[in-house]
């Protein structure tokens, strides 16, 4: 695997936070930044993934953005 440095600027805070869960975690600090990158590009594909096939499903039902909010409350109406 290539890799490249880069250089990055912290507040203090958030790197006393970063150095104190690597070292929980018995991880470099480059470890830690690389897997909290991991993590957020993957959450954020889910969360890409789960609104596309919202998207999908409510053209399928011919629902306009303004219908959403009532298809909502109807839905939980007939729950409760």
């Amino acid at each position: 695997m290539k890799t490249q440095t880069v250089n990055i600027s912290f507040s203090d805070e958030l790197l006393k936070d970063i150095d104190a869960v690597s070292q929980e975690e018995a991880r470099t600090r480059s470890e830690f930044i690389r897997e909290a990158a991991r993590a957020y590009i993957a959450r954020k594909r889910v969360w890409k993934g789960i609104f596309q096939s919202a998207a999908k499903h409510v053209k399928s039902l011919g629902l306009k953005e303004n219908d959403i909010g009532a298809a909502i409350a109807n839905h939980r109406n007939k729950k409760g």
